[in-house]
């Protein structure tokens, strides 16, 4: 239930409030005063689409903003969280009620913003919610009325909760048979394409078995070429540092270690007369011994050097061709190399299975199709169940809508084939009197016929399909006299299990109406601006008295509201 309402800057509303909460609530005003924008500005909040045209001349965004009653525990709380939003809990009792604020703006170019309980949400999140909060009903529903996919949804919510089960179990079958189908389609199909697949995949694993590539053996094999390529520059080299840093030749020359000995003896002959050399002492001893490991390290390095050969380069440069024809066919790199071969033995078990796989998929696909169509089978008899109901109902509530001798007939044709929602098409058709020949709501009614039917519908769908809000917008447009009062009179009984909230020019429907609200337009000449008021007593007569005839100061006018509006509160008119 919305509690309250508030709107900046929405068309011509500048500021408004709408207090609101239980009940029947009719907002009436004057042609062009922003009645409707009453209806936008929930429909921002139900994550309609929005247009930078709403924001109202001179500013700089729109904003709205609504506060509900919703069950602590439940879909709509369990939504809000998920999507990181908080609900002020009201009460102590599990049971309890907590408040939801949804707020929602929009700027002069068109850009949105919603907030779900305190955090910022995607707008989708806002069309998630509303559709568990609020119906709306409007010139453009009526269309939608006419469409046999939408009077198929009226039925389904009329069928009740053992349906709803029975429907959610077919859907999910339906699915998987269709997941299913599709798999097989797909391998029949493509069974050529996957032949050659395979084959290829053979001809891939043989070739790159027959070389079998290492992890990193590329880069260590370019390192081995490198090294046999420049086998003699190393070798001079070497032997250059290994005579400068230890010297087998005896022509007298002093070598590094020769050097560094001296140094270290002559320090070691004085160094008990200073004790700041002991740390050079040190120093040269470790300098000594280190020159020394390097020579034998640089020895070391030359006989293995003396074992490489030209032979070897040799066959590391062929090696290294067999890995670069891989790395080009398969690669680009040798680690995509390994990858792709470890890769193509599952997929090559899979399509060479793919004879098994094709008759274990005919198989299931038939019998999948044989349960859906026994599902199927089964939804078709609930419908007609359920239309035979909904038709007498229906009926029932046209009569005291003042169409004595309407009937609405629900009709239900199973084809052969089967659908996401079963194999039924729904049609609602109207036989204006008694023994004349039904015809489709598109056809066969009027606007304000649609109106009543459609108010009908959802006064019976309340009964099994609760709504916690109803917004109706000019639904009783084309509407008046005695129909306008029985369309006022049902109002009030649906209102009596959900909250109804109407846009009305009607003083016959406002006058059933337990809150009432006029939107008021002032004008200087230049901008227009419009403000909400709650309306009683006196207010309330005025203003009915104006939509009865134009004149909220006519004492006639205001008697005839006053009686109205008693006789409406007595539910006796």
């Amino acid at each position: 239930m919305i509690d309250e309402i508030t709107i900046r800057d929405l068309g011509v509303i500048a500021e408004a409030v709408l207090p609101l909460g239980a009940g029947f609530t009719a907002v009436t005003g004057e042609t062009g005063a922003g009645k409707t924008m009453v209806v936008q500005a929930l429909g921002l909040l139900m994550g309609e689409r929005a247009v930078a045209g709403q924001v109202r001349i001179g500013s700089t965004q729109t904003w709205v903003e609504g506060r509900w009653r919703v069950p602590v525990d439940g879909p709509v709380a369990e939504r809000v969280r998920d999507a990181g939003g908080e609900i002020d809990d009201l009460g102590a009792s599990p049971e309890s009620m907590g408040e939801l604020i949804l707020s929602r703006s929009v700027s002069g170019e068109g850009r949105s913003r919603a907030i779900v309980g305190g955090r910022s949400a995607p707008v989708g999140v806002l069309g998630e919610l509303g559709e568990r909060l609020v119906v709306v009903h409007g010139q453009s529903d009526q269309l939608r009325l006419r469409s046999s996919t939408q009077q198929r949804l009226a039925l389904d919510r009329f069928a009740g909760p053992t349906f709803h089960a029975a429907l959610g179990v077919y859907e999910e079958t339906y699915a998987g048979w269709q997941r299913l189908q599709v798999e097989l389609e797909t391998l029949v199909s493509q069974r050529e394409e996957r032949i050659r697949e395979a084959d290829a995949l053979r001809v891939a694993v043989t070739e790159i078995d027959a070389v079998l590539p290492q992890p990193g053996e590329d880069v260590t094999l370019a390192e081995r070429a490198a090294r046999l390529t420049n086998l003699e520059d190393l070798r001079v080299a070497a032997a250059a540092a290994r005579e400068a840093v230890s010297s087998d030749d005896l022509d007298g020359r002093p070598d590094t270690v020769s050097l560094i000995d001296s140094a270290l003896r002559q320090l070691e002959r004085v160094s008990a007369h200073d004790s700041a050399l002991e740390p050079i002492v040190e120093s040269l001893a470790s300098a000594s011994f280190l020159v020394a490991e390097i020579s034998t390290q640089l020895s070391s390095y030359l006989a293995e050097l003396d074992t490489d050969g030209g032979a070897e380069l040799d066959d590391v440069q062929e090696r290294r061709a067999e890995l670069s024809v891989l790395a080009r066919k398969y690669g680009p790199s040798l680690d995509d190399v390994i990858e792709y071969v470890a890769s193509a033995g599952p997929r090559l078990i899979e399509l060479e299975n793919d004879s098994d796989r094709i008759d274990e998929l005919t198989d299931q696909v038939a019998e999948r199709a044989a349960i859906v169509d026994a599902l199927a089978t089964d939804l078709s008899t609930a419908r007609l169940e359920a239309a035979g109901r909904l038709s007498g109902l229906v009926s029932d509530e046209l009569t005291a809508l003042a169409m004595s001798g309407s009937q609405l007939i629900v009709e239900v044709l199973s084809g052969d084939e089967v659908t996401a929602s079963g194999r039924d098409t729904v049609h609602f058709l109207l036989a204006s009197h008694a023994g004349t020949e039904p015809r489709p709501l598109g056809r066969g009614a009027s606007g304000g016929e649609l109106s009543r039917i459609m108010l009908a519908i959802e006064v019976v769908l309340a009964a099994t399909d609760p709504v916690p809000t109803f917004v109706f917008d000019e639904v009783d447009a084309g509407v008046g006299g005695a129909s306008a009062i029985e369309i006022g009179r049902r109002l009030a009984r649906l209102a009596e299990g959900s909250q109804v909230i109407v846009v009305t020019h009607l003083a016959q429907v406002a006058a059933f109406a337990t809150n009432h609200l006029s939107v008021i337009k002032d004008s200087d000449g230049a901008v227009t601006e419009s403000s909400v008021r709650q309306l009683t007593g006196e207010d309330r007569v005025a203003e009915m008295a104006r939509l009865l005839s134009g004149l909220p100061d006519s004492e006639s006018g205001l008697a005839h509201a006053r009686e109205l509006i008693e006789l409406a509160a007595s539910r006796s008119v």
